[in-house]
């Protein structure tokens, strides 16, 4: 039997099986059809990183044109971009459980395109960060519907190769932003040393040159098929009667000042705690805006952090048997904050690379995205689908096999990050950028192989209907966590200590905290994994 995406099925006489629906068993392999998908969804992350990141590139002559500092940069680029990405991940990932993923992903990508274009028109940081804030609304809806759709088109036993083929397009992309920002950027100003049409410098070009190609990709997007959730395992499910009840509970529940009235809702008891909680970020956002003076920074992450907690305040009434898997599974908390750490530290020497090679190192724009950009693709795709085949071949040998190579993909980018951020530029030799470049490469190579791993675990630890949320759930550890703290501090530890490479090596505290949530991971992952069937049964799903 093939599902509508070409997945393979095969029918079994006991049609009593547990955990099985109509007599089928899961599927052992992915047909043509599933591996045209997962190209199209490659190419999809690849623009998806490459409006996510080239404002790193951009951020020099970002910088000196709309007087911005570090710590600024960092805020754009993480944490403007981190908390709608996270706050929107949540209702989008839930609709993306129950709606018709390609749709949602079509739409999600021609926002995200149309807002990077948009980017192109800032004349201040205020309207470049409201920019990047409808970038990561339109981005939230992405990897949820990707990874719901990879999981649908993929076996088990090759999931986490799939997920790391499409994680590829992360670093591909990155890398791409790096090339095609420094060249446009280069060009565009040579060209016009005093503005361009419409009065547009290089960076802004280089944003529009990016974000309207996205309109075109969302068009193909539109043609693909919707596989049948869950019939991969084994599990089909049908469609929900209505997809969008769930998706404006889950937006009452995450956005405020609405989170006040889904509390209410569940009485007395739950208002006054969600109150509480509101009282208590409110308290710490203020004593972190007077310490740094970062006002935008430290509302956003407590407005982010807020609306988590109500989130899962409600979901865990609204729908116990998926917050019991995810909410309530220590294994998959300590996974994803676990893979978060290495978030924290990759985003953040991501995000300064190219300011420290244009800053430190005295290099050009184009050279820069020549070599970060190019040397950063190649490791990246490298590392990730080389950690996607290693965490499959692990995982084939040990239930924790795949929270090993999320270990490794911590501990080893540690030493090419020193080493690159403690280059100078040394007069008399011409290697120094060189050295830095291929420092960063290859820490970002050692980095990138955790992807897949942690992908594919999340997976793994829950019910099909639930893989959207469960990735949107992943995706709050390393936006709110890694991507919205690591660049930021990296940016305001440089403003304090004066030194950039001061600001950046200081991330790597995050590395012993890390290590020991991923030791947790790897003790309770395999019961979890053993149990899903019988914890979401308990919870009350109807199996």
């Amino acid at each position: 039997m093939t599902g509508p995406i070409g997945t393979e099925t095969h029918p079994i006489p006991d049609r009593d099986t547990p955990g099985h629906d109509a007599g089928l068993a899961p599927a052992t392999h992915a047909t043509p059809y599933a591996w045209y998908g997962l190209g199209i969804l490659f190419l999809v992350y690849v623009l998806n990183f490459i409006d996510r990141q080239i404002i790193t590139i951009l951020a020099p002559d970002i910088k000196a044109d709309l007087g911005l500092d570090d710590a600024d940069i960092g805020f754009l680029y993480g944490t403007a971009f981190a908390v709608f990405y996270a706050l929107f991940g949540i209702p989008l990932g839930r609709l993306a459980d129950s709606w018709n993923r390609v749709r949602l992903l079509t739409l999600g990508l021609a926002i995200w395109s149309a807002m990077t274009a948009v980017s192109g028109f800032a004349k201040n940081g205020t309207t470049l960060g409201l920019a990047r804030m409808g970038v990561g609304i339109g981005e939230a809806t992405a990897s949820p519907s990707a990874y719901s759709l990879i999981s649908d088109m993929f076996p088990k036993r090759m999931r986490g190769t799939a997920l790391a083929i499409y994680s590829a397009g992360l670093y591909f992309g990155g890398g791409i932003s790096l090339m095609i920002g420094g060249f446009i950027v280069a060009g565009w100003n040579n060209a016009y040393p005093g503005g361009g049409p419409l009065g547009l410098v290089g960076w802004q070009a280089a944003f529009l040159a990016v974000g309207i190609p996205g309109l075109l990709l969302a068009a193909w997007v539109a043609t693909l098929r919707e596989p049948v959730r869950g019939l991969v395992d084994g599990l089909p499910t049908p469609p929900t009667a209505e997809p969008f009840r769930g998706f404006l509970q889950e937006l009452f529940a995450v956005i405020p000042p609405f989170t006040l009235i889904s509390a209410a809702q569940r009485g007395g008891s739950a208002l006054a705690i969600n109150v509480g909680v509101i009282a208590a970020l409110a308290l710490a956002a203020f004593g972190l805006i007077v310490l740094t003076g970062a006002t935008l920074q430290w509302i956003c992450i407590a407005v982010g952090y807020y609306a988590v907690f109500s989130w899962a305040s409600s979901l865990r009434q609204r729908d116990p048997a998926t917050f019991a898997l995810i909410w309530g599974s220590p294994a998959f908390l300590y996974t994803i904050l676990g893979y978060g750490c290495v978030a924290f530290m990759s985003y953040a020497t991501t995000a300064f690379g190219p300011s420290y090679a244009a800053q430190v190192l005295g290099e050009s724009t184009a050279t820069i995205g020549l070599w970060l950009g190019g040397l950063g693709a190649a490791g990246g795709f490298v590392g990730v689908i080389l950690g996607g085949r290693m965490s499959d071949y692990l995982r084939a040998r040990s239930e924790s096999g795949r929270i090993m190579v999320i270990a490794f993909g911590l501990l080893t980018p540690v030493i090419p990050i020193v080493l690159a951020f403690t280059t100078v530029n040394d007069p008399g030799s011409n290697m120094d950028f060189v050295r830095f470049a291929v420092f960063v490469s290859l820490a970002n190579m050692l980095a990138s192989s955790a992807l897949g791993a942690a992908a594919a675990t999340t997976q793994d630890l829950v019910m099909p209907r639930m893989r959207g949320t469960a990735t949107a759930t992943f995706f709050l550890a390393t936006t709110l966590f890694g991507l919205a703290l690591g660049p930021y501090l990296a940016g305001q530890m440089s403003v304090i200590s004066g030194s950039l490479s001061t600001g950046v090596l200081s991330i790597l505290v995050i590395v012993p905290v890390g290590m020991l949530l991923l030791v947790a991971a790897y003790r309770a992952v395999p019961l979890a994994e053993r149990t899903v069937l019988e914890r979401a049964r308990a919870a009350g799903e109807d199996i």
